[in-house]
C-alpha cells in the first residue's frame, strides 16, 4: 500500500486546489446565471451562486494529476483505463448536474446522464464483482448482473448525496466524514493484506475527503456558494467509485466479530446511514403523496430538525455527529477485532437523539426560534421584491 504521507499529499492537493478555485467559480457562476434564488422550497435568504461543483471537479483533476506523478501510486495508476474511466465518468456526472443548475432539465434526462456515467465506469472496469449477503453466501456476479448492479450503485449514491444537499455545509460535511471513514477502512484492509496494494479505493476516498475539506470553508452557513447538483452528483460518483473498488472486489471476510461486517459492500450503507435513511423516507413520502421522486419538499431530516427549534448550524452539526457516530461504529471493530462498541456508541446515539428532540423545547425556545426564522425569511423576500417593483414603476 502507498504510504500514508503520499495519501496526505494527494488529499492536501485536492483541498488546496478546490479552496483556491471556489472564488473564481463563484464569480463565473454569477456571470452565467447559475444562481439559486430563495423560494418556498429552500431555506437560504439571498440569491446564492450554485456552481461550486466546478471547483470540486478542478480539485479532483488536480489531485489526480498529483497522484499520477508520485512514485508511491505507480501501482494504482497502472490500471490507466480504470483510473481515467472514473475521471471521465466524474466529468459526465458533473456536467449533468451543472446543466440542471443553470437550466433545469427533465428528470428522465437527468437520470439518463447518471446512467451514462455509471455505464462508463462499468465499461472501464470499475464495477462490483462480488456481493456478499449477510447470513447467506458470497455471490459472484455475471457480466450482465455486474454492469446492472454497478450502474444502480452509482445512481443510488449520486441521488443520496443530492437529496441531503439542503442546508449549508450538510452534504459536504457528511461526505467528508464518510469518505475519511472509508479511507481508514480501506487502509486497514490493505495493511491486513485483504486488498491488493494497487486497489484505488483508498485513493478515491482520500481525494473525495480533500475536495470536501477545500469546499466547506466557503459553504458553511451563511454559504457564499452552493455545490449545486453538479457538486452533489460528483461527490456521489466518487463515493461510488471508492466503495465499489473496495467492497465489490474482495472475497475475504474481515473486520471484527460481527457477521454484518463481513459484507464489505454494506459498509458504505452504514457509513452513509443518515442520508440513506433520509432518502428512503423521502421516496416513501413522495410515493404516498403521489409526487415525483425528484420533486423537492421540506420534509427531510434537516428540515425537521429546524422545525424542532434548532438553528441552521446546529441542525447541520447534529447530522454531522450522527454520521460520525455511525462511522465510529464501523471503524471500531475493523481496527480492534472486537464487536463490543455497540453499548457506548448506542448510549451516545441515544443522548444525541434526546438532545435533537428535547433540547430546544426544554429551553422553551422552539416556537420563538421558528417564528424568528420565518420572520427573517419573509423580511428578506420583501427586500428582494422591492427593487423589482421600483423598476416596474
Amino acid at each position: 500500500m502507498p504510504a500514508l504521507s503520499a495519501y496526505l499529499t494527494v488529499g492536501a492537493a485536492a483541498a488546496l486546489i478546490t479552496f483556491l478555485a471556489v472564488p473564481l467559480v463563484r464569480r463565473l457562476s454569477i456571470r452565467i446565471g447559475a444562481v439559486a434564488a430563495p423560494d418556498e422550497r429552500r431555506v437560504h435568504l439571498v440569491p446564492t451562486p450554485q456552481g461550486g461543483g466546478a471547483a470540486m471537479l478542478v480539485g479532483l483533476l488536480g489531485a489526480f494529476a498529483t497522484a499520477a506523478v508520485l512514485d508511491e501510486f505507480s501501482g494504482v495508476m497502472a490500471a490507466r483505463t480504470e483510473m481515467f474511466g472514473v475521471v471521465l465518468a466524474a466529468g459526465i456526472m458533473w456536467s449533468v448536474g451543472f446543466v440542471d443548475d443553470v437550466r433545469e432539465i427533465s428528470a428522465p434526462a437527468k437520470m439518463a446522464g447518471m446512467v451514462l456515467a455509471g455505464s462508463v465506469m462499468s465499461l472501464t472496469g470499475v464495477s462490483i464483482l462480488f456481493f456478499r449477503v449477510p447470513f447467506f453466501d458470497l455471490l459472484f456476479l455475471s457480466a450482465d448482473w455486474s454492469a446492472l448492479v454497478t450502474v444502480l450503485w452509482v445512481v443510488g449514491m449520486a441521488n443520496v448525496v443530492n437529496l441531503i444537499d439542503g442546508l449549508d455545509g450538510l452534504a459536504g460535511g457528511i461526505v467528508a466524514i464518510a469518505s475519511a471513514t472509508f479511507f481508514l477502512y480501506a487502509l486497514q484492509l490493505g495493511n491486513e493484506g485483504v486488498l491488493d496494494p494497487a486497489n484505488p479505493g483508498a485513493l478515491w476516498a482520500c481525494i473525495t475527503f480533500g475536495v470536501c475539506i477545500g469546499f466547506l470553508p466557503h459553504n458553511i452557513h451563511p454559504a457564499r456558494i452552493f455545490m449545486g447538483d453538479g457538486g452533489s452528483l460528483l461527490l456521489g460518483l466518487l463515493m461510488a467509485a471508492s466503495t465499489m473498488s473496495v467492497g465489490g472486489r474482495t472475497t475475504e471476510e474481515f473486520s471484527g466479530q460481527a457477521f454484518f461486517f463481513f459484507a464489505p459492500i454494506f459498509i458504505p450503507l452504514l457509513i452513509l446511514a443518515v442520508p440513506i435513511v433520509d432518502t428512503i423516507f423521502a421516496i416513501m413520502r413522495r410515493a404516498v403523496k403521489r409526487y415525483g421522486v425528484a420533486e423537492a419538499d421540506k420534509e427531510h431530516l434537516h428540515h425537521r430538525l429546524m422545525r424542532l427549534g434548532h438553528g441552521h448550524r446546529r441542525s447541520v452539526l447534529i447530522l454531522w455527529l450522527w454520521t460520525a457516530l455511525v462511522s465510529a461504529f464501523v471503524l471500531y471493530p475493523t481496527y480492534t477485532g472486537e464487536g463490543d462498541a455497540v453499548v457506548p456508541i448506542g448510549i451516545a446515539a441515544l443522548a444525541l437523539g434526546l438532545f435533537s428532540v428535547f433540547h430546544p423545547r426544554l429551553r422553551g425556545a422552539a416556537v420563538e426560534v421558528e417564528e424568528a426564522e420565518l420572520d427573517a425569511i419573509e423580511a428578506a423576500r420583501g427586500r428582494l421584491r422591492s427593487p423589482r417593483r421600483a423598476r416596474r414603476s
